[in-house]
């Protein structure tokens, strides 16, 4: 079986702490439509756990001095989320090898917690699950409206522009920021997609942003070379009601699998390069990247010995996610480092304001951060 995401339990669990583990996940990809076992994979104290680059990873460690910490370092160095647990906070340097001793760790007292976090770490809570539908009104709106309702039954954050009119300004700037902030573009190629203007724009966006697009084709569209490289799902005549304007339910079942699968590989593709970036940029300033943790905070180390955190964002940058990262790391210095293409000038103006009147943390661009991080310290 193919998994679409991986986990790992690592450390020295308890075979208490394992069973409540697995149920908590369970219970918690219920919803999703999603199984343990199934599309996410969950090892328990593997030889060796090298997850695929195409498929969101994370592993949970318990509590355990005497761990491998060559094998631990591999996962580190490659990025995979690493989510050390305590018996107490304030026991790290006790209960865990000290290669994990700079990362943020959770405590064994509450599994739900734990469970949430290891979701979060490969995009698995709700919020996180973002869709924009693009598609013509003229041509496809049941459509739109059948698989908005499916994808929303399982979980998934969509945006479905249903004006029937041209978008006033405010109204133009939050769909292109729900573009850029999605995982999928899920374009219904109808016949005369391309000959729209505004999903014309949509899907040139998109690759100018590096999002993944699952093109849903129906029966008469005929093939584009400029979604040549989108991720194909191709309708046929009986995919219809008679009035060809529904959906069968079958349909609606296997574009939601497919786009999950699709989802997946974004998600995993975009994590990996941007926590890349990060590391090749402290790299080239004398530093080292410590390991990601939970809430996919990026421990960094300055030359001078520094420890910093970062928190790396693929979507639009907002100021919650400057609230978020002081919020989980209080007394320390941090950041959001988020990749600037594509997004709208008024906002990234927006952002440098920002940068200028808060103390508690910077936002950094993916494009510069070796010459930001290169300022910290001095």
């Amino acid at each position: 079986m193919t998994f679409l995401y991986q986990l790992a339990v690592l450390g020295a669990p308890s075979q208490i702490q394992i069973s409540k583990l697995s149920e908590s996940l369970a219970q918690a990809l219920a919803p999703l439509n999603l199984g343990l076992g199934h599309e996410v994979a969950l090892e328990v104290l593997p030889a060796t756990f090298k997850p695929h680059q195409l498929q969101p990873a994370a592993a949970v460690f318990f509590a355990d001095v005497q761990a491998d910490t060559d094998k631990l370092e591999e996962l580190l160095q490659r990025g995979v989320p690493v989510l050390p647990v305590v018996s107490s906070l304030d026991h790290a340097t006790i209960e865990l090898p000290e290669i994990l001793q700079p990362l943020n760790c959770l405590s064994d007292a509450d599994t739900d917690v734990i469970a949430a976090s290891l979701l979060e770490s490969v995009g698995l809570l709700p919020r996180q699950r973002r869709v924009f539908i693009s598609y013509r009104r003229d041509e496809a709106a049941t459509a739109a409206t059948q698989l908005f309702n499916a994808l929303v039954e399982r979980q998934f954050d969509v945006f479905l522009d249903s004006q029937g009119t041209a978008p006033a300004a405010e109204e133009e700037a939050l769909s292109w920021h729900n573009l850029y902030d999605a995982d999928v573009l899920l374009m219904l190629d109808t016949p005369n997609y391309f000959e729209n203007r505004w999903t014309n724009a949509e899907f040139g966006r998109v690759l100018a942003k590096g999002i993944s697009v699952l093109k849903v084709s129906w029966p008469d569209a005929a093939a584009s070379m400029r979604s040549s490289t989108a991720s194909v799902l191709k309708l046929a005549a009986t995919d219809f009601s008679p009035d060809a304007a529904h959906m069968a339910e079958q349909t609606l079942l296997r574009i939601c699998q497919q786009l999950e699968e699709v989802r997946s590989q974004n998600h995993a593709v975009r994590a990996v390069n941007l926590v890349s970036s990060i590391r090749l940029a402290i790299q080239a300033i004398g530093g080292k990247m410590l390991g990601v943790s939970t809430h996919k905070a990026v421990h960094l180390q300055l030359p001078g010995g520094e420890h910093v955190t970062v928190y790396p964002t693929a979507g639009v940058p907002v100021p919650f996610n400057l609230q978020q990262a002081v919020m989980h790391t209080p007394g320390q210095p941090v950041a959001v480092v988020y990749d600037p293409i594509g997004l709208h000038q008024a906002g990234l103006t927006h952002l440098d304001w920002l940068k200028t009147h808060t103390q508690a943390a910077s936002w950094i661009k993916a494009t510069e951060a070796d010459v930001q991080f290169s300022k910290w310290g001095h």
